[in-house]
């Protein structure tokens, strides 16, 4: 049964979505293929000065790569939980953090103001500004001990605040806000565009550092229309 953990973002929350077999199952197979997990870089960005900010490794793998058929499972079961045709979705970006390691606070959808025209661009897509990763599905497939948590530092915060007066309002240091702690097999649903199709300033979040423990987690990426290229 979901739960909803706040409406500024709009998150909700899915215990025991994947059984502890699905979720080892999903390790087992990421673990063999990991690699230091990359950055979409803003205009301006470069390797060096954004050093730090996200320092987990992941992999990619899609639903038919994976023969065991648990993957086709667990997006099956996102596509009956999201209402959301999974053919919309990404393939699933699975990541491992260990002691010490986070993802500063991000969004997970572009603005082409800041990173430039998005793929899959459409003379009718909503503000003309292409494709968008509209939603964000995490499935935790471990515990974590101590950190690790996913956090909102803009929760409740008046959709009204500039910028300016929201970035004044947390310490990426203490990794505060709304914070969602992984527990194996749980599922965390939330949205980076308002139902217009604007960006939800509020859905900015990031991955709070591991204390203690290992944190592994399979992230499906939600675009507002079937990508084309």
């Amino acid at each position: 049964m979901l739960s909803v953990l706040s409406w500024t973002p709009r998150a909700q929350y899915f215990p025991g979505f994947a059984t502890a077999q699905q979720c080892e199952s999903i390790i087992k197979m990421a673990e063999v293929r990991l690699s230091p997990s990359g950055l979409a870089l803003r205009k301006g960005d470069t390797t060096e000065n954004t050093k730090g900010v996200r320092t987990s490794s992941g992999m990619f793998i899609s639903a038919s790569e994976d023969k065991t058929g648990t993957l086709d499972l667990i997006e099956k079961k996102i596509e009956r939980a999201t209402m959301i045709p999974r053919i919309q979705g990404e393939p699933f970006n699975v990541l491992r953090y260990e002691i010490g390691q986070r993802y500063l606070q991000h969004y997970d959808t572009f603005n082409p103001i800041e990173y430039g025209p998005q793929k899959s661009q459409r003379v009718h897509d909503l503000l003309n500004l292409g494709c968008f990763k509209m939603a964000s599905f995490l499935l935790y497939l471990s515990d974590v001990e101590e950190g690790g948590e996913t956090m909102f530092p803009y929760e409740l915060l008046s959709e009204s605040q500039n910028d300016e007066s929201m970035s004044s309002t947390y310490d990426v240091e203490k990794c505060n806000g709304l914070k969602v702690k992984p527990r194996k097999g749980d599922g965390l649903l939330f949205y980076s565009l308002y139902p217009n199709g604007t960006i939800d300033p509020t859905s900015l979040h990031g991955g709070c550092a591991v204390i203690k423990g290992q944190k592994w987690v399979a992230t499906k990426w939600i675009r507002n229309q079937e990508e084309f290229y």
